[in-house]
């Protein structure tokens, strides 16, 4: 059996699935925000719940908001101080005395993504979360592909491309970012970005929710901006597929369920990519909120 925990800020999400990647049971915990000891009793007597209940010995794996360093396997966890600086996986491994996987919780997603059986003999898939934040995660071969400081993926933190800077105009806003620097992309293409362009550019402010359905009940400043939005997300996504060149790329998040942008993307990315290239196949996550704990499973599916 596979486990699988995806941890979040409020609660983690249990699965456990058969060789046949068939999820056999579910279960949701309250996470143990700041006592570190409680986390790993909440993990470790799930696992031994179920060990029992299987009849086996579970392979277990978890994803996190967060990056385990490598040199020394302390963790940096955003919204959960009870885990940061410590050595999360090597402690639950000694409790539970067997292996355990631990990955971002962006590369859990798009290895959910990755080992659905449309997309299994894909050689590459890049997913992109389009959510509060903006990040993503790559597998090759049907394996997560970390780097080599475990950031792999973190493409919200690079900046700004320079046709995507002029693309805003006169008076581009310099958006401060939640990792301390200026001009991130997740300050301008996540749903957070979303609304606050549409603020420095309209001097309102709307959600990302409202956005969308003033833009689908016709109004025409929103479809204005919208066309502008998707526009300078073309241009970013140019440069990222630049880089990587995915056979297969898969959107998460909440921006991800605008239909606007699978109609308008291929077409538009494909001017910001080199002559000889094709935009990659783009499509909508399948698994949705349910993606984080099928690939915290998976990760045991890895060599």
């Amino acid at each position: 059996m596979y486990y699988g925990f995806d941890v979040g800020g409020t609660k983690i999400e249990f699965g456990a699935f058969d060789k046949t990647l068939t999820r056999v049971a579910t279960e949701r915990l309250a996470t143990p925000l700041q006592h570190y000891d409680q986390f790993i009793a909440v993990i470790a007597e799930q696992v031994e719940k179920y060990d029992e209940i299987l009849n086996c010995v579970g392979l277990v794996g978890l994803g996190l908001p967060g990056t385990e360093r490598v040199d020394d396997g302390t963790l940096m966890v955003a919204n959960i101080p009870g885990l940061n600086g410590r050595r999360l996986r090597q402690d639950l491994e000694t409790r539970l005395q067997r292996p355990v996987r631990l990955e971002n919780d962006a590369n859990c997603f798009i290895l959910s993504e990755a080992w659905d059986d449309s997309l299994r003999d894909s050689p590459s898939v890049m997913g992109l979360i389009l959510g509060t934040g903006f990040g993503g995660g790559l597998v090759y071969r049907g394996e997560v592909f970390s780097g080599r400081n475990h950031v792999a993926g973190e493409i919200g933190h690079m900046r700004m491309p320079v046709d995507a800077w002029f693309w805003l105009g006169d008076n581009p806003p310099l958006f401060q970012c939640g990792c301390g620097q200026q001009g991130c992309l997740e300050s301008y293409i996540s749903g957070r970005g979303f609304e606050a362009l549409y603020q420095h550019r309209h001097g309102q402010f709307k959600s990302a929710v409202e956005i969308i359905e003033h833009f689908y009940a016709g109004d025409t400043t929103v479809i204005e901006f919208v066309e502008f939005f998707i526009e300078l997300l073309a241009i970013c996504l140019g440069n990222i597929f630049t880089a990587h060149d995915p056979h297969t790329v898969v959107l998460g998040g909440g921006l991800s369920n605008f239909e606007r942008l699978y109609q308008a993307l291929p077409q538009r990315i494909t001017r910001y990519l080199l002559p000889i290239a094709q935009c990659p196949e783009i499509r909508k996550a399948k698994y949705g909120a349910t993606g984080g704990v099928r690939g915290a499973a998976f990760l045991n599916l890895q060599p």
